[in-house]
């Protein structure tokens, strides 16, 4: 069911002012715990960390040779277990992932010299535990899942970055054959390219749900009841997160509990999906517990990028261009243990991977022909590191 919400803000400050703020406190900072004093290099991008440790943890990245150096945490109280930055704007939004409370979502400004964040405003999002944030195009709505209640809320994004109110709220029902399947859990949520359908992999109901999305006014629409467009996959499978590929044809779905790579057609002209081709994660023989975590495609569309956090890989497939279909050119040590997210950089050079149990985020160069990936040995300590995202 869809129902419209009009909430007020947890908090709510003029981006003047938070910028003002960061000025005085860019001044104070060498006395702030976790915070490094040193300045930015005009060359170097600022990397943040979203932990389960309810903090926000902050590096400096040179793209031109691949060092790294921790800056420390950034902002505490939230637990922060997914980041996301504007496009084009010193802001970055953060998750809180709590579910005794309803989740939220809190912009940031960031203070591009130092690293450091200043909270502009928050709002409640629809739900509880809140895990994953998407950024339309146009950077003028976010979309938040939450995991706890199986639920998907549309948030206004103003043109200074900071947040509006939260205008539509969508709940589904569903539930699968594994113990933690009791009940819907929306994983993420996807924009087309066309721009008019929000596509969200759904844990606990075993389906990929499609809704209409309305840009103009922010808000989600549940698809006809008479014509259903869930795509639903193998019972007890959890869809987890899935990708566009490069020409918007073709759909990458990953299952967290199936651990399986499910190639999909897509069709913006109905919001359909219909399945390619599907591949097994595990590495053969494997008899433990499967779990995929993330995925990701090439800046060129010539890869996919999966994490397979039970025998801690990140696995690399090419894509045939005009079928969408893959193959398997690279299996690779994540670099420390139970992986949980990644990020590529803007660049598409690099991949950051966060390794959640072992509490270290480690940097991959990627190759541009190849596509494979090779340790770097750069990386940075901290608890329980799920989430990345870069502020250029």
């Amino acid at each position: 069911m869809i129902r419209s919400l009009q909430r007020n803000r947890l908090t709510r400050y003029g981006f003047a002012v938070a910028f003002v703020a960061l000025t005085v406190w860019t001044g104070m900072i060498g006395g702030c715990k976790g915070i490094s004093a040193q300045r930015a290099d005009t060359h170097t991008d600022l990397v943040y960390v979203g932990t389960q440790d309810s903090q926000i943890h902050a590096l400096r990245f040179d793209p031109s040779t691949g060092k790294l150096n921790a800056i420390g945490v950034v902002a505490t109280g939230t637990r922060s277990t997914w980041v996301t930055s504007h496009p084009q704007l010193p802001v970055l939004y953060a998750v809180d992932d709590d579910n005794s409370r309803e989740g939220s979502v809190t912009a940031y400004a960031v203070n591009r010299a130092t690293g450091a964040l200043t909270k502009v405003d928050a709002v409640l999002a629809g739900g509880t535990g809140t895990t994953n944030l998407l950024l339309d195009t146009p950077a003028t709505t976010l979309l938040a899942a939450n995991y706890g209640s199986g639920s998907v809320s549309s948030i206004v994004v103003h043109a200074d970055g900071s947040l509006g109110p939260l205008v539509s709220t969508v709940k589904e029902t569903g539930s699968g054959p594994n113990r933690r399947q009791a009940s819907a859990h929306a994983h993420s949520a996807v924009i087309d390219p066309s721009g008019r359908y929000v596509l969200v992999p759904d844990f606990g109901a075993d389906r990929v749900f499609i809704y209409g999305f309305q840009r103009a006014t922010h808000a989600l629409a549940t698809d006809d009841e008479a014509s259903p467009h869930a795509f639903a996959v193998a019972p007890g499978s959890g869809p987890r997160h899935l990708a566009f590929g490069s020409n918007g044809q073709f759909v990458y779905l990953l299952t967290e509990l199936s651990a399986e790579l499910m190639v999909l057609r897509w069709d913006d002209t109905q919001g359909r999906l219909t399945l390619i081709q599907t591949l097994p994660v595990s590495s053969d023989g494997f008899k433990g517990v499967k779990s995929g975590a993330e995925i990701a495609v090439s800046r060129d569309g010539r890869f996919i990028y999966v994490e397979n956090r039970a025998e801690n890989e990140l696995i690399v497939y090419r894509v045939n261009g005009e079928a969408g279909t893959l193959s398997l050119i690279q299996r690779t040590s994540s670099g420390g243990d139970k992986p949980w997210g990644f990020a590529i950089h803007p660049s598409g050079k690099w991949m950051f991977v966060a390794n959640q149990r072992s509490g270290k985020v480690n940097v991959f160069a990627i190759d541009p022909a190849s596509g494979k990936l090779s340790d770097t040995g750069e990386s940075a300590d901290m608890p329980t590191p799920v989430a990345i995202d870069f502020v250029r």
